[in-house]
């Protein structure tokens, strides 16, 4: 099948266009169509596919086989049908979409380009991705400096406003040609000229002069498979995220009763302010330990089997923790504790290091009984019970 010229190439902006039905064909068991011409990318080289409508039905994705066939898979409703082959449909492009796919695109040739000029960074692959745009490079470690001078070198690049110029080139054009990577093809090269930074092939849809980009904002630096990440952002996707960013900070502004610039202070103060706060619980929290293992040190005295059974209300694992730990100093000392919680009843078993009770074993047989879970080792362990479980109760039936 003859490859479909795609219209694209010349207008990057041609959002409605006109073709012809050649054939229905068939993209990973789907039926698609394809056209004499389109003006529809189809995914390839990091870049996702558009979308639009042709002949009136949606189109959900758009691909290109080893041919040069472009296949439009459509959204057939209930009772519809492809269009029959020799009919002229018309096609629109979802404009919005292929605009941020331009200036991320477009975006990250510059990206790549200055990484190369400022950090000796050489791009290896790269992603234009749904929410995140990537770029690996071939250094293991990036320079976070190095890729902030990039981002302020392609964004000077975009206030210059330079001609961006997409065309086929001769060979003999081609072989004099200060291309930054090789082509990946060999027949229909087509190049992507950034007037004075950067000449890349490349077969994706490109804004013609650098300042429809608007922006290139890096977004992160990263190692990923032992490489470099650089992840970005660009065009009408990074003013959108920076929108959404400024009003969850007003936001948090308007919280604290102080201007957006002045929330890290506001939040540094509320971290330390907190930092503070949880060193006094945990000073009360140690101090109500203390107070209720004293309590419970008489009872483990009196005990003729050094044992001590409790329920401590509302207690967490981490205060019952606190008791035990004090409780088991004594070395033949078993402590059964639990706590009532709107969870369930929380069970802690543990034992001084001189006695042989087993903790994990008693609690698998508690747990069985009361139709909770639990286990541990033979020297602690730890679980949860229904909330209604008399642990006293049970504790003295098991233990007969």
């Amino acid at each position: 099948m003859t490859p479909t010229e795609r219209l694209y190439f010349d207008d990057p902006f041609l959002a409605h266009f006109t073709g012809r039905v050649l054939a229905h064909g068939t993209w990973s068991g789907a039926p698609s169509v394809v056209l004499d011409r389109t003006a529809f990318y189809p995914e390839a080289g990091g870049q996702m596919a558009d979308r639009g409508a042709l002949g009136g039905l949606a189109v959900r994705d758009v691909q290109v086989d080893d041919a040069g066939v472009v296949h439009h898979l459509l959204e057939l409703p209930e009772g519809a049908s492809l269009p029959t082959p020799g009919t002229e449909v018309s096609g629109d492009i979802d404009r919005t979409r292929r605009r941020i796919h331009m200036a991320l695109h477009t975006g990250q040739h510059m990206l790549s380009s200055a990484l190369v000029e400022v950090a000796g960074a050489h791009t290896v692959s790269s992603r234009l991705g749904e929410t995140v745009c990537t770029i690996d490079v071939d250094l293991d470690v990036l320079d976070e400096r190095r890729v902030a001078e990039a981002e302020a070198r392609v964004n000077a690049l975009i206030d210059d406003d330079v001609p961006i110029r997409a065309f086929f080139p001769t060979p003999e054009e081609l072989a004099a040609l200060p291309l930054r990577r090789a082509p990946k093809v060999t027949d229909n090269i087509r190049v992507i000229h950034i007037q004075g930074f950067d000449v890349s092939p490349c077969g994706g849809t490109h804004c013609t002069r650098s300042g429809q980009v608007g922006m290139v904002r890096v977004l992160g630096v990263e190692r990923y498979k032992g490489k470099g990440r650089v992840l970005f952002s660009a065009g009408g996707r990074a003013r959108s995220e920076l929108w959404q960013e400024a009003a969850a900070l007003r936001a948090l502004g308007r919280s604290f009763s102080c201007g957006p610039l002045d929330v890290p202070a506001s939040v540094e103060r509320l971290r330390r302010d907190l930092t503070d706060v949880r060193e006094a619980l945990g000073a009360a929290r140690a101090k109500l330990a203390e107070h209720t293992a004293a309590g419970l040190a008489a009872q483990l005295e009196r005990s003729p089997d050094a044992r001590v059974v409790a329920v401590l209300e509302g207690a967490s694992p981490e205060d019952l923790r606190s008791v035990a730990a004090r409780l088991t100093q004594r070395p033949d000392a078993v402590v059964l504790l639990a706590s009532r919680t709107p969870e369930g009843l929380s069970v802690l078993i543990t034992r001084g290091s001189g006695a042989s009770f087993g903790c994990g074993a008693f609690l698998k047989r508690a747990a069985e009984a009361a139709g909770g879970r639990g286990g541990g080792r033979p020297e602690h362990a730890e679980g949860r019970l229904p909330a209604h479980t008399d642990w006293p109760a049970l504790v003295a039936t098991l233990l007969g």
